[in-house]
């Protein structure tokens, strides 16, 4: 959400980059700072009555004193109509600040001057290319073909216990996706990021605190009896632990890792592109977060996009790294870099991971500031990225992997995996 003080000193900047989101609404902001106006000038009144009405009080405290009664009720009736005036007041001050904040949910964030404008993933611009792109002949299988013929991944099964999007991995391709977990989270410790783990429930303003609800309701699955959601990221419980604290600058940046299943209804998600593990309903995932100053912010992002290309370099996958156009942003993200890898099989590229930076704007639905050396209170900036999504990492790894005689492991997961070969 991004703070009032920001909206009325950079009303154009906002609204130039709202332009590259073909934002469409831009009148809103508009409404926002007539909102801001009047719940200013209404709080001024109120504070206003509230030292009459002090004042008021100890006037008639001191008439009683004296002996004088009839005064002191004579004003008694004076306060008993500024009294009706405040709530009055209050009543119109609440309903503005509601409105404000309704109408402040509802603006994303902000891109960050390098994001170019465009309306979908095909304005996205490739800004890193790495790896070979094996050649496999003229039919290789898909990574669903090779789960099936070597017995790793039950997608039927699956179905079967729970329904579509939610796989049952079996002997070598459950020890991959466990061989996976670990690897990425020892990655990410090596890397001085806090392993954590956090629960795969939250309430609702852990939701609206990283941006989730209300934008992406309908993708979350809701536990009406308890009012919880289930994660679909573990971006919401890691940075939700800093929910409404005040941190020192000193403490600055933390650096946290957990690995999470997620969950995401993923609605109208139909056709070949979503077949096997190309988009489920439930899936593991390994995640990083960063909370900095706003001074280290970008810096900090560089490190974790680096951090990510060198554990697919170690997992010798042919890799690209995307910055998203305005349009394809997400609602709180500034600034996204997507990796993707390339699926042999499919002739496609698979999204596998994305950094983002949000700079204040979930800080500010946090409630997240820090105070600097100079005693002043800031919002902080958080970021975070998927280090990394398991099941496109496991059919890129299959398809790409794949020989007559089998499933080669990358050497840096052999350790972890206790085979190196699948067959």
């Amino acid at each position: 959400m991004l703070a009032l003080q920001y909206i009325r000193e950079n009303k154009e900047t906002i609204l130039e980059g709202l332009k590259k989101r073909n934002f469409q609404f831009p009148e809103k902001i508009d409404q926002i700072l007539t909102l801001d106006q009047e719940r200013r000038s209404k709080q001024a009144a109120l504070d206003q009555h509230l030292a009459q009405a002090n004042t008021l009080a100890k006037e008639i405290g001191v008439l009683y004193k004296k002996g004088e009664a009839e005064k002191a009720n004579e004003l008694k009736k004076e306060t008993a109509s500024l009294k009706e005036l405040t709530k009055k007041l209050q009543e119109e001050l609440q309903s503005t600040a509601t409105k404000l904040s309704e109408l402040r949910t509802q603006i994303p964030n902000v891109p960050h001057k390098s994001v170019a404008a465009g309306s979908s993933e095909e304005d996205n611009e490739e800004i890193f290319n790495s790896g070979k792109i094996p050649d496999l002949g003229e039919n290789p299988l898909p990574h669903w073909e090779l789960a099936q013929k070597y017995d790793l991944i039950d997608f039927e099964l699956g179905n079967k216990i729970t329904g579509a999007g939610f796989p049952v991995y079996k002997g070598k391709g459950a020890r991959l996706q466990r061989g996976l977990i670990n690897y990425f989270l020892d990655k990410n410790t090596e890397a001085g990021y806090k392993e954590m783990q956090v629960p795969h429930l939250v309430n609702e303003a852990s939701g609206f605190g990283t941006g989730q609800l209300p934008d992406k309701e309908g993708q979350m699955y809701h536990i009406q009896n308890d009012d919880l959601y289930l994660i679909p990221t573990a971006e919401v419980p890691l940075t939700n632990l800093y929910r409404a604290t005040l941190l020192e600058e000193k403490d600055l940046p933390i650096c946290l890792t957990g690995y999470t299943p997620c969950f995401r209804r993923e609605a109208g998600s139909y056709g070949a592109h979503v077949r096997g593990l190309n988009r489920l309903h439930q899936f593991d995932k390994v995640e990083i977060v960063r909370i900095e100053t706003p001074q280290n912010a970008m810096q900090a992002l560089d490190t974790m996009v680096a951090h990510v290309k060198n554990i697919l370099k170690e997992l010798e996958l042919p890799y690209r790294v995307l910055r998203l156009c305005g349009g394809d942003l997400g609602f709180t993200s500034a600034l996204t870099y997507d990796f993707e890898i390339y699926s042999t099989a499919q002739k496609r590229w698979l999204e596998i991971s994305s950094v983002s930076t949000f700079n204040s704007f979930q800080a500010e639905r946090l409630q997240l500031r820090y105070k600097t050396k100079e005693g002043k209170k800031l919002n902080v900036h958080t970021l975070n990225g998927s280090s990394l999504a398991l099941p496109r990492v496991v059919a890129g790894m299959l398809e790409n992997c794949q020989t007559e005689n089998g499933i080669i492991i990358p050497k840096a997961l052999v350790p972890y995996t206790g085979f190196d070969k699948i067959n």
